[in-house]
């Protein structure tokens, strides 16, 4: 799924129309999927006050009140402005709307409306639908939009936001925005937007954001941005496994990390390639350490390591990588290795020596600090898995200057050294070869702990491993599952008590969980209330 631009979005209606697909259609189709998400997210409000503006997204708006009040919601909507001044296909979901009730619920807000007295009002609501600008609108909202938003303020009603919280620019990917409606969930359409992805758009900490299909051809949405989404990929992994497979079927993954005091690291990586799907794991480690790390699972099978006077793993064992690498389809490298001895160049040797699909991690990756060139992924698969200061090390920049462009650095380093790029942190991307990068919207704060980039690694190998011939789906699928699987752990856990172990124990929600649902609506963020349970 394309992440797009607001032009961009505007050309892939005026596309749609000339495909043949009426804008009052597609008014249609998005006020279906409102009315569909709300239906579902929040079955017990019998009391919904759709906030409308006067332009399209007003007429969404107009569409979904309609469509909800078919369903016995109790329903009355706001506009904001006087019902002449609505024009074009708003008018005529207006006029619809006020022909399918024999009750006046069309209210106009007047230019000098009081806020107290309008929270009053929305206040008598189980639910408000923020219809009132979308993703041509550019802020700062004004006018009665301004008294609108400070009322939403001073209320705990939740707030549906109809294509984007009102006053959001759809083209920012800050976090926050300042004078923008708060709102606890998110529908827009046809494809998700810079904001939809990288701005946290809700007020609530794991809110829904989705996106519905409104019919608009696939051909008519186009991006020049070379964005889209990782959830996408996890697609690749909703089909069943062959009925005659075996564990050769899925690949053996070779985990080689650990040193002395950290085999709590490979560990942790060879669990989660293990509950990720490969076949077989192999921990490689030095042997002072390996029946700890053995320890983590009976299913694990281990490689003792030479180990020099640190405790860390030896140059030595670089005269027997043939015999280690037997069998073996992918590795990860780099968990808990260390800088210390000749960890580093260790880790460099390997690297150079095997042509096998690597993932590389951690103190592999710190490994080349100084001598980043050295990594080139051309005719092979390599992916590195860098939190924002492993980043900066390679690049020899500080954090800040890869935090101020994590996508043009991220797909710089990739296209240039021919391989795929993990960059991890609030929206990790996952950089390609040919300069496409993906915006993972999973995960949560709990994922702020020692050991999450150590599961992360063994997912990623795994998938690697079971789906050889599809790196980037592969890697764009590790990536969501591992977010995913944290999402699921909130749930039941505070975000503070959650370990990365506890966050692995969840990864079997994540793969059974499908981001498209029976409704046409793709859940990019946060997780769907299903029929017939409690939220």
């Amino acid at each position: 799924m394309k992440i797009l631009t607001a032009a961009e979005m505007g050309a892939a209606d005026k596309r749609s129309v000339e495909a043949g697909v009426a804008i009052g259609e597609l008014m249609e189709a998005a006020g279906e999927a409102v009315a569909a998400f709300c239906l579902r997210q929040y079955p017990e409000a019998a009391r919904v006050m759709v906030v409308c503006g006067k332009g399209n997204n007003g007429g969404d708006g107009f569409a979904a009140a309609r469509l909800l009040a078919g369903e016995g919601v109790g329903v009355r909507v706001l506009l904001v402005g006087k019902q002449e001044d609505v024009h074009g296909e708003a008018w005529v979901s207006l006029e619809k709307l006020k022909e399918s009730t024999n009750e006046e619920i069309v209210g106009e807000l007047e230019e000098d409306a009081d806020a107290e007295e309008l929270a009053e009002l929305l206040g008598e609501a189980d639910l408000i639908l923020d219809a009132v600008v979308g993703t041509g609108f550019k802020p700062p909202l004004r006018g009665t939009a301004v008294v609108v938003r400070d009322a939403l303020a001073k209320l705990k009603v939740p707030v549906v936001a109809v294509d984007l919280p009102s006053g959001w620019d759809a083209d920012s990917t800050a976090q926050a925005a300042d004078g923008a409606f708060r709102a606890e969930a998110v529908v827009t359409f046809t494809a998700p937007k810079l904001a939809h992805v990288f701005g946290h758009l809700t007020s609530e900490l794991f809110g829904p954001v989705v996106v519905g299909d409104i019919g608009s051809p696939k051909d008519a949405v186009l991006s020049d941005a070379g964005l889209h989404w990782c959830g996408s990929a996890k697609a690749l992994t909703e089909h069943p496994r062959a009925i005659n497979a075996n564990k050769g079927t899925f690949g053996h993954v070779l985990v080689v990390g650990g040193s002395y005091g950290t085999a709590g690291a490979p560990s942790m990586s060879s669990l989660a390639a293990m509950r990720a799907g490969a076949g077989l794991v192999t921990a490689a480690v030095p042997r002072e350490i390996v029946s700890l790390v053995g320890a983590i699972a009976p299913e694990l099978m281990v490689r003792g390591l030479d180990a020099g006077a640190e405790g860390s793993v030896s140059l030595t064992n670089l005269d027997t990588l043939d015999e280690l690498l037997k069998g073996i389809k992918v590795i990860a490298i780099g968990t808990g290795l260390s800088t210390k001895g000749g960890a580093s160049e260790f880790a460099r040797g390997f690297v150079a020596q095997t042509t096998l699909p690597i993932v590389i991690d951690a103190d592999a990756l710190n490994a080349f600090d100084g001598s980043s060139a050295l990594l080139n992924g051309a005719g092979r698969t390599m992916v590195l898995t860098p939190h924002p200061g492993e980043m900066a090390r390679l690049l020899g920049i500080t954090v800040k200057e890869v935090e101020a462009d994590r996508i043009g650095l991220a797909r710089k380093f990739a296209t240039e050294h021919q391989l795929t790029l993990v960059l991890k942190g609030w929206r990790t991307l996952v950089a390609h070869p040919d300069g496409s990068v993906g915006v993972n919207t999973t995960g949560n704060p709990a994922l702020a702990k020692g050991g999450s980039g150590d599961i992360l690694t063994g997912i990623v190998a795994a998938m690697l491993a079971q789906y050889p011939d599809n790196v980037a789906e592969a890697v764009e699928a590790a990536i969501y599952l591992h977010g995913s699987s944290a999402d699921f752990a909130v749930q039941g856990m505070d975000a503070r008590t959650v370990l990365a172990t506890d966050v692995l124990a969840h990864l079997t929600n994540a793969f059974r969980y499908r981001v498209l649902d029976e409704d046409g609506l793709t859940w990019i963020c946060g997780l769907r209330q299903e029929r017939g349970e409690e939220g």
